[in-house]
């Protein structure tokens, strides 16, 4: 019990540190990030492109960036956000220009983060140049939700790990599959 009560007070200390930290410009591309990633417009964005640009690979990676996306956002927001409500980090620590966007759901685990993370998880197996343009955005998406406000650390460590699982998921999903079948 000990253990997991230091680790909450460390999680909340971490959570207040990372909305008060940054320079200037953080706050001023923070608003930014937070709009390409909402509604996964961003994701949606990188495999239009990818799939227009790409050829077959884009194809691919854009299918599967998708795909890997969907299952996440499932797991993330349909399963675990069900399971365990977490109030979000207290009001008085986000700065107020920040508190008119806040969520009302669970903050445990980042739905925005799983998405990410899925996202550049699936195309990365696909089109690895892509992936790792993907991946930097995908940490740029869960920095912000830290930085923001709207998550807990543990909540944002919780979303990447579910994006991580979904992307293998759907990566194995046709293998599984196929060994059904036959």
């Amino acid at each position: 019990m000990k253990v997991m009560a230091e680790l909450r007070a460390g999680d909340r200390r971490l959570a207040r540190w990372s909305i008060a930290w940054g320079p200037p410009w953080v706050r001023r591309f923070a608003p930014a990030v937070e709009e390409a990633a909402e509604h996964t417009k961003l994701w949606w964005a990188a495999a239009g492109v990818m799939a227009a640009a790409g050829g077959w690979r884009g194809r691919a990676a854009a299918t599967a960036g998708v795909a890997g996306m969907a299952a996440a956002q499932v797991l993330s927001n349909a399963v675990a956000k069900q399971l365990y409500r977490r109030r979000r980090p207290p009001q008085e620590w986000v700065p107020a220009e920040e508190l008119q966007d806040r969520p009302d759901s669970s903050s445990f685990p980042s739905g925005h983060t799983a998405a990410a993370f899925a996202f550049a998880g699936a195309v990365t197996p696909v089109w690895p140049a892509a992936g790792a343009a993907c991946a930097v955005s995908a940490v740029a998406v869960a920095a912000e939700r830290l930085h923001s406000g709207a998550h807990y650390p543990t909540d944002v460590a919780a979303g990447g790990a579910i994006g991580l699982v979904a992307a293998v998921l759907v990566r194995a999903a046709p293998r599984l599959l196929w060994r059904r079948v036959l």
